[in-house]
């Protein structure tokens, strides 16, 4: 009898420690992360380096990354997805820290939330307004198909999606070289050298 109530509890604490995380309360959490690096009288690189770590923590970037390819990445062979997949991340986290380490306070108020559907919730926040700044409207799109492992697929920053804005950022490089996939690495080793 003993041994079932055991094994009852370490099932019960396995449940629990996996449990699924709320879409709002994940996005809430992660910008109070951010928030909290962010105040912090630190270097700049510091902050960069924190900000990349809750990126790779919160961020679906191979997800984000293969969106942004487009229909192209049905053409590429698996070497040329490693390499992209690879430079993307590094691209990536860069764009990601570079920006956001510009902010000192950055105040954001999760709104509320809508479920798409089994995969997808779209957390609404706001950046709050200071005197330097207007109210800011984020929308999250957040992939919730492993609900104990909510992930970040696009933000929505007054009405322009981030994901289809750099989709279409990467289509057009590659359009305009003629459909050569290696004018978008030169491009993101490029920005990840500067």
């Amino acid at each position: 009898m003993k041994k079932i109530i055991i094994i009852l509890l370490f099932i019960n604490l396995l449940n629990f420690s996996t449990h699924a995380m709320e879409a709002d309360v994940f996005i809430q959490s992660t910008v109070n992360r951010a928030s909290l690096a962010l105040s912090k009288n630190i270097s700049k690189d510091e902050k960069i380096n924190k900000l990349k770590s809750i990126a790779e923590d919160t961020v679906d970037i191979r997800g984000i990354g293969f969106y942004s390819l487009g229909s192209i990445r049905d053409n590429l062979e698996d070497n040329e997805k490693e390499k992209f997949l690879i430079l993307f991340k590094k691209y990536f986290l860069k764009s990601f820290s570079s920006r956001l380490s510009e902010y000192t306070n950055p105040e954001i108020e999760v709104k509320g939330k809508k479920i798409l559907n089994k995969n997808y919730t779209i957390v609404n926040s706001v950046l709050i307004a200071t005197s330097e700044r207007p109210e800011i409207k984020i929308d999250w799109r957040v992939y919730t198909k492993e609900p104990e492992n909510p992930l970040i697929r696009d933000l929505i920053i007054e009405g322009l999606s981030l994901a289809r804005t750099q989709k279409e950022e990467f289509a057009s490089i590659i359009n305009s070289n003629d459909g050569d996939i290696n004018a978008l690495f030169q491009t993101l080793e490029g920005f990840a050298k500067n």
